[in-house]
């Protein structure tokens, strides 16, 4: 594997293998905690200063890096694309700037929502604001079939995965057998997860 394929493993991508035994173990206990990138990020934000509370610290790598390049830019990407405007009231900079200035007790009450679910009581009724947190997944994610599978299965079964080392045949065999059977920790399709790094090492020539 090169570096430049290390690096990115490290970078983050532990927490898309399928389970201890998936196709990206080996290589990733092949690197041991020298090459944890993610880990020492991390690290190095908590430390920063500012924070005066380590849950002030993880909320602020949640503003100042999930939130920007995950959510966010996801949602700026789709509606541009469809000539849409969105918007996203609870990241109004005085509404963001109040919240930080709350206790920990408030920020973490009833499951971190404790604020918002008290002032929603007033005006919405408790089924709605009690009710489960929903997920939004793209269909075709979460139940291959059609193009999308034959993507993954064109993109996984190619030369460049299967001479790269990366993972392990047998594996991706029984995920390909069963597209939507296997389920990471959080409940994604693990095929998807190791589809979306092979197809990101051939769109960069990654060897």
């Amino acid at each position: 594997v090169t570096d430049l394929v290390r690096a990115q493993l490290a970078d983050g991508l532990r927490v898309s293998v399928a389970c201890p035994d998936g196709p990206l173990a080996p290589a990733l206990r092949a690197l041991g905690p020298e090459h944890d990138v993610s880990g020492r990020f991390v690290r190095e934000h908590m430390a920063r200063p500012g924070a005066e509370t380590a849950l002030d610290a993880a909320l602020r790598l949640d503003a100042e890096v999930m939130l920007v390049d995950d959510p966010v830019k996801r949602v700026d990407n789709m509606t541009m694309d469809w000539g849409l405007e969105a918007r996203v009231p609870f990241l109004d900079h005085e509404l963001v700037e109040l919240a930080a200035l709350c206790p920990p007790e408030l920020k973490l009450a009833d499951g971190g929502k404790g604020v918002l679910k008290a002032a929603g009581r007033k005006v919405l009724p408790t089924e709605v604001v009690d009710r489960p947190k929903g997920y939004f997944p793209v269909p075709a994610i979460m139940h291959m079939a059609g193009p999308v599978l034959d993507r993954v299965t064109e993109a996984l079964t190619a030369p460049e995965a299967t001479s790269r080392g990366v993972f392990e045949d047998a594996y991706v065999a029984k995920l390909l057998s069963a597209p939507d059977e296997h389920r990471t920790r959080r409940g994604a399709n693990a095929l998807w997860q190791v589809a979306l790094l092979e197809i990101w090492l051939q769109t960069h020539g990654i060897s």
